[in-house]
C-alpha cells in the first residue's frame, strides 16, 4: 500500500513510518495539517493515518476538507484523544477508523489492512437507494419522492447504515457499534429514539414505511409490501 502519515510528533512518526516500511508499505509522512491536505489532495494514497492534534490544520479539519471534496481515501485517526466523545466526533467528520494512543504496531497494521480490502466507492456507489428514498453521499442529501429531507449528522449516519444494509437485518448492537462506535450496551434508548425520529421524517404525508422492526431481532430497512 502507498500510506501517508500526518503526524507532528516525530518519534510516532517514525515509529510508525518504520514499521509500515518493514512490512513492504510505501511510506510518505508530513508533519502539519496543511501539508498533510496538499499531499493527500490527489487522491493517490491507499490510507492515511492522521493525528488529531496537528499545527496549522488539525486532523478533524484535514479530513472533512477532504470529504467535502469528494477524497474518499480511507482515513484513520491514530490520537491521545481517545474517549468516546473524540471517536465520535472523529468518525463523524469523515474518518473510517479510530485507533488511540498508546497502541499496539499490529493492531494499526492490521486496521490498515482491514480498510485498504474496502472496496472503493465508484460513482454510482456514491448514491444508496431503496425504493423512493435516495442518498446522495457526496452532497450529504436526503430526498423521498423527490422532496428534500433534512437529517441531522446521527440521523444521516444512521440512515446510512441501514441503506448499506438493505433487505438485512440490522441488530441493536450493530448499529451501537456500526453508528454510535459503541461496543458496550449504554443502557439507553439511544437506538429507539433516534429510529422513531427517523421514521417521522422518512414517512410523512401517508409514505408507506420503510424501516420496519423485526420484533426479537432488530431493524430491516427495505421498499414496501
Amino acid at each position: 500500500m502507498k500510506i501517508l502519515v500526518v503526524e507532528d510528533d516525530a518519534e510516532t512518526a517514525d515509529y510508525v513510518a518504520r514499521g509500515l516500511t518493514e512490512a513492504g508499505h510505501v511510506v510518505d509522512r508530513a508533519a502539519d495539517g496543511r501539508d498533510g491536505l496538499f499531499l493527500a489532495s490527489d487522491g493517490g494514497y491507499d490510507v492515511l493515518v492522521v493525528d488529531r492534534m496537528l499545527p496549522k490544520l488539525d486532523g478533524l479539519g484535514l479530513v472533512r476538507a477532504l470529504r467535502a471534496a469528494g477524497i474518499r481515501t480511507p482515513a484513520l485517526f491514530l490520537t491521545a484523544r481517545a474517549g468516546i466523545g473524540d471517536r465520535v466526533e472523529g468518525l463523524e467528520a469523515g474518518a473510517d477508523d479510530y485507533l488511540g494512543k498508546p497502541f499496539a504496531f499490529a493492531e494499526l497494521l492490521a486496521r490498515l489492512n482491514a480498510l485498504a480490502r474496502r472496496p472503493p466507492l465508484s460513482a454510482e456507489a456514491t448514491v444508496l437507494r431503496v425504493a423512493d428514498l435516495e442518498m446522495d453521499l457526496l452532497r450529504r442529501s436526503v430526498t423521498r419522492g423527490g422532496q428534500r429531507i433534512e437529517l441531522q449528522p446521527r440521523e444521516f449516519r444512521l440512515l446510512e447504515y441501514l441503506l448499506r444494509r438493505a433487505g438485512q437485518v440490522v441488530t441493536r448492537t450493530m448499529l451501537l457499534e456500526g453508528v454510535w462506535d459503541f461496543h458496550f450496551d449504554p443502557k439507553t434508548s439511544v437506538v429507539e429514539t433516534h429510529i422513531s425520529r427517523l421514521r417521522g421524517k422518512l414517512d410523512r404525508d401517508g409514505a408507506p414505511p420503510l424501516i420496519h422492526t423485526m420484533r426479537g431481532a432488530g431493524y430491516c430497512l427495505r421498499a414496501p409490501d
